[in-house]
């Protein structure tokens, strides 16, 4: 038997998972204010994770009218006037308004500097209960000559705090909130319109929902949430804040939306728990959501039942495909966590806080539940959580800034990491948009880019060691595409870096782990280099088809210092303007993802809207439509260009993945040469292409086989509107890459059905690329 003292050990050095409360940090991007609400003796942590910037911090606390540095200890010597320009300062001036108070007033510390170095930290004592704003203004040059900023800030609650701290900010009005104590159910009513939230406040604590349809209960017929149902209406084990939001009755009405989700890790299969499941267990007697939810709803002369169907929020269950067995483990929720639905309906509804302590769900410990009910009107915008790494602060989804012309010509959005992007517009619809690529022009939104500047004496140093070109080749003015690769020669990421001044790089990639690994790499080597997160002030446009530079001939101003439109070639760039020398900058580079001519445009947020209509303006009488990402996504693979998770991810190397293009075995040295050039002399598979004999849909992870033996895995498919039927990208086993080679893809079980293809040579269209570079 264990001694107390070693159980105390053992318990000490357990490892009990990232569980921060997610409103007790924030990550602060370039250009915004991050916003927290702390508690008097809090202690806040500022971490400038990029350095090379300024950042602001200011505070209102409860009895003030405007904002000022007194909840800061030690903090009054250094005040200065509050900034009012270079952020998104909306919000902060809403709050002094709804005051009566005066901006002019405004006072803050500027806590770093452009000299401050990466990784600086600042911390404070709070001394009253305060809204703070942490400030990360842009440099108004830093299009042409580079910027950005990356900031975490956390707080540490007072010793002995309530668990209401990890409470996330009201989403609107409330007008109901209870706390549902662990081991209990409450039930109540919601008018139509009105806004549920449930909060799980410690933690990894289950939640069993259920609702009654109200007007059916009126007439004495139970109509409630029905799992299979919703299932079958939204595709979906449960549904996610989008297009296919919705809980549906057994009549098949719709009884809620869900709004926004923290978590999207629910259950809708199981029973809510019950008496019988922990008395076959050995827990005779053990409290049970099915009988905490009977005897909730008895008042309101629901029928009582031994075990209750239920939605079990933030309940992480799955079912293995190969033996089909539901299994669960403990919750994904954090402190805080929530999810939000919109009655659509009068309803009667029942929240449980799960009593289960014999299984993993509620990490062995059972925790209450927070409710809010919201007035009607509230402002609940649909989004979910999105964090690049697990330990970043949750981002909700956002609309990108060019939503306000996107959102007027499409209801089809779909989530883009942080972003809703637009998957195809209502009057043209994804083959036309593909056409309109081919033959005149398209304009998509493509802000879900990455873009990091590296800038600094040693930058060129840090990009040859991590990238797999020769970067010293680069000229100002002109970019390459690049991987980053690990020491095994898997890719980490890929992208196109763009040479801005001799020691200032714009790197634009897919993936927020660049830029960490970057920082990483400059921290290890000792280089005087910054990474720089442009984050999401940096939106970007895809200018792409034959009649792209036609447009751009009729807007675009250049200075003469500057490469004019003409002269930019193939991953060429220049700074332009839109018609004449006062209207607002943009990078236009010669580079896209469609394998057609076309451009990108690289601009502030606060100019997207005018640059979208400028381009439009243009645009029409060339045939120009904007375009959304089904689209894009087979034009890709037309053009064999690779995506991550696809493509290329973890498991493979860059050979095998179709990038050996991108790797300059000709440069001495950089990460994970000695892997590549190890694998390129004795390859094992390659990327190829097939062609199918008609138009039934492959799949990403569908086996590619020879007779019995599988052989190979489809990374990517579709049906081309150019060949007429379904085209695929593979890898196979070198043995079977050679053109011509009759293969099979296996559908079903991989045997019972079987699509004949042949293999191909990438790309499947243009091969030399010379739209691309026309």
């Amino acid at each position: 038997m264990l001694t107390g003292a070693l159980v105390n050990a053992r318990s000490q050095t357990r490892y009990r998972g990232l569980n921060r409360a997610v409103n007790l940090q924030t990550d602060v991007g370039y250009g915004s204010a991050g916003r927290l609400k702390v508690a008097a003796e809090s202690i806040l942590s500022v971490v400038h994770i990029d350095g090379g910037s300024p950042v602001w911090l200011t505070a209102l606390p409860d009895t003030a009218r405007t904002f000022g540095i007194s909840p800061f200890e030690n903090g009054q010597d250094l005040s200065e006037p509050l900034i009012s320009n270079g952020f998104d300062s909306r919000e902060m001036h809403a709050l002094v308004r709804a005051r009566d108070g005066d901006w002019n007033l405004a006072q803050g510390l500027r806590i770093f500097e452009n000299t401050t170095e990466p990784g600086e930290t600042h911390i404070f004592r709070v001394t009253q209960d305060a809204e703070l704003f942490i400030i990360a203004p842009v440099s108004p040059d830093f299009i042409e000559s580079g910027g950005g900023a990356a900031i975490k800030v956390e707080v540490q609650p007072p010793k002995g705090a309530s668990s209401d701290l990890s409470l996330p900010t009201p989403l609107g009005k409330v007008i109901e909130e209870r706390r549902i104590a662990s081991g209990t159910a409450e039930a109540y009513e919601v008018k139509k319109g009105q806004f549920i939230q449930i909060i799980d406040v410690q933690g990894q604590q289950c939640s069993d929902f259920m609702a009654m349809r109200s007007s059916a209960l009126d007439v004495g017929v139970e109509r409630y949430i029905d799992s299979t149902v919703s299932r079958t209406m939204t595709r979906s084990a449960y549904p996610l804040p989008g297009l296919h939001d919705k809980f549906f009755d057994q009549d098949i009405k719709p009884l809620l939306a869900v709004r926004q989700d923290t978590v999207g890790r629910h259950d809708t299969f199981a029973l809510a728990c019950a008496a019988r499941g922990y008395e076959e267990r050995g827990f005779p007697g053990h409290l049970n959501c099915s009988d905490n939810i009977s005897a909730a709803y008895a008042p309101y002369g629901i029928q009582s039942r031994r075990a209750w169907p239920a939605i079990n929020l933030f309940f992480n269950s799955w079912i293995d495909w190969q033996d089909h067995h539901i299994a669960s483990d403990e919750a994904w929720s954090r402190p805080g966590d929530y999810v939000a639905l919109q009655a659509l309906t009068d309803l009667v509804a029942v929240s449980t806080a799960c009593p289960d302590d014999v299984d993993p769900i509620n990490g062995w410990n059972p925790t209450d539940i927070h409710l809010r009910i919201y007035e009607e009107d509230s402002a609940i915008s649909h989004s979910v959580a999105w964090r690049a790494n697990p330990e970043d602060a949750a981002k909700m989804t956002q609309h990108s800034a060019f939503h306000p012309r996107t959102s007027k010509l499409t209801t089809s959005f779909t989530v883009a990491r942080d972003l809703w992007m637009p998957a195809h517009f209502d009057a043209t619809g994804t083959v036309e948009e593909y056409w309109a690529c081919k033959k005149t022009a398209t304009l998509q939104d493509m802000s879900g880019l990455r873009k990091f500047d590296v800038v600094g004496p040693d930058a060129l140093k840090l990009l040859q060691h991590c990238l797999t070109r020769d970067v010293s080749k680069l000229s100002i003015h002109r970019g390459f595409y690049a991987l980053i690769c690990d020491e095994r020669g898997a890719v980490l990421d890929d992208g196109t870096l763009f040479r801005l001044e001799d020691t200032a790089f714009r790197w634009c990639c897919g993936s927020d782990n660049s830029g960490l690994h970057l920082r990483e790499q400059a921290t290890a080597l000792g280089l005087n280099v910054r990474v720089l997160s442009l984050g999401d002030r940096m939106v970007n446009l895809a200018l792409q088809g034959p009649k792209s530079r036609d447009i751009l001939r009729e807007i675009t101003f250049t200075q003469p210092t500057r490469p004019s439109l003409e002269n930019i070639k193939w991953f060429g760039f220049t700074i332009a303007r839109l018609h004449d020398r006062d209207g607002p900058m943009f990078m236009l580079c010669r580079s896209g993802f469609t394998g057609e001519l076309g451009y990108e445009l690289f601009c502030d947020r606060a100019d997207a809207v005018e640059i979208w209509d400028g381009l439009m303006a243009a645009g029409v009488p060339h045939g120009l439509v904007p375009m959304g990402g089904h689209a894009l996504d087979m034009l890709r693979i037309e053009a064999g260009l690779m995506i991550a998770g696809a493509e290329f991810g973890p498991d493979v190397d860059a050979m095998e993945s179709g990038l050996g293009f991108a790797v300059d075995f000709k440069k001495p040295e950089f990460i994970g040469r000695a892997a590549l050039e190890r694998n390129a002399a004795s390859v094992r598979r390659k990327l190829v292409g097939l062609h199918f004999a008609d138009d039934e849909v492959v799949s990403h992870g569908d086996g590619v086989f020879v007779g019995r033996e599988q052989v190979g895995v489809i990374t990517s498919a579709c049906t081309s509107p150019y060949f007429g039927h379904t085209i695929a990208m593979a890898r196979v086993a070198i043995e079977n890459a050679e053109l011509g080679t009759p293969l099979e893809v296996g559908k079903l079980d991989g045997h019972m059905k079987r699509l004949s293809a042949t293999v191909v040579d990438l790309p499947f269209v243009d091969p030399k690329r010379e739209k691309a570079r026309a």
